[in-house]
């Protein structure tokens, strides 16, 4: 249970989670915050920020602490999420590793990666008590950075990676490639690559389209570029997107979710394939993305002469 703190309602819905796993003997694991990550029986994870261990084990939870780590998930059967997509994103770090199943409750504003709202919260404990839900794979981007012709860093991203100026000065000087053929160079503010999930995050608000989850397909959305061609891209999912910095430009900064940085000097290079290794997502409800998508977005779903579409 990864939390965010500066919910009204985390306590209170932290409390019905302890209880629940009490009452079924089920184990939580708690993460010490001091040891999370900076940038930005079964047993289930539970990353707890002021509120104290001892109060989950006065519900009678059986509660131990954890480093904050890539293995602070293994052996759990569920990582439970408590807040917003900030939150969840944080909580995919340490479940993506050992490929436990992530579950989220949204605390947030829009929470489009949650499952379920806090109001459900008993609901959801009942369905993960007796494995009522399935777990569905969302795609995710392996990302390598290269100069001078050699690796310099890797990382991953379940959104997005975001390669933008680093100065905020001047212009990024960018090629894109597709499959080892240049599509086009422009210079920007920067431009987002972006899996299905992360088309209704970033991607969305600069101007991409919204892919269904289950589609598997790479995005590529400039952000205020200066050319005369300057579309959002959908690749394959097999294709090999690479993203040229040019010497002669600015340097740029690499953002894998927005909480894995990394600098990419002038005369870079970032190569962004299909991941190895999926995010695993708990669906406690069947309902369409296309519902979510409404409810989420408030969008207006009446018809011009008042239908109900």
């Amino acid at each position: 249970m990864v939390a965010h703190t500066g919910r009204d309602n985390v306590h209170e819905t932290m409390a019905v989670i302890a209880r629940s796993c009490a009452e079924a003997g089920i184990a939580l694991r708690v993460v010490d915050h001091d040891t999370m990550p900076s940038h930005p029986g079964p047993q289930y994870l539970s990353t707890v920020y002021p509120l104290d261990p001892a109060e989950l084990r006065e519900i009678g939870a059986d509660v131990a602490v954890t480093a904050g780590n890539e293995t602070s998930a293994a052996g759990c059967e569920v990582v439970i999420v408590l807040g917003g997509d900030g939150t969840f994103l944080r909580a995919a770090e340490l479940a993506h590793p050992v490929e436990v199943p992530v579950l989220g409750i949204n605390l947030g504003h829009i929470g489009f990666l949650a499952e379920a709202e806090a109001n459900r919260v008993d609901e959801v404990m009942a369905k993960l008590v007796n494995h009522d839900y399935e777990v569905e794979d969302r795609m995710t981007l392996d990302i390598t950075v290269h100069v001078d012709g050699q690796v310099v860093a890797k990382s991953w991203a379940l959104n997005e990676a975001s390669i933008q100026n680093l100065s905020r000065q001047g212009v990024l000087e960018l090629i894109t490639e597709v499959d080892g053929r240049p599509v086009s160079a422009f210079g920007a503010d920067g431009i987002l690559v972006s899996t299905p999930t992360g088309s209704t995050a970033y991607a969305f608000s600069a101007g991409g389209p919204v892919m269904w989850p289950d589609l598997e397909a790479i995005l590529l959305v400039p952000s205020n570029a200066h050319a005369l061609f300057a579309r959002p891209m959908v690749t394959s999912p097999r294709s090999l997107v690479a993203i040229e910095v040019l010497a002669r430009g600015q340097d740029a900064l690499l953002a894998c979710d927005g909480r894995r940085n990394i600098e990419v000097p002038a005369g870079g290079r970032v190569e962004i394939v299909r991941g190895a290794r999926p995010v695993h997502w708990v669906r406690i409800d069947s309902d369409p993305f296309a519902d979510r998508l409404v409810r989420k977005f408030e969008l207006p779903v009446t018809g011009w002469r008042g239908r109900q579409l």
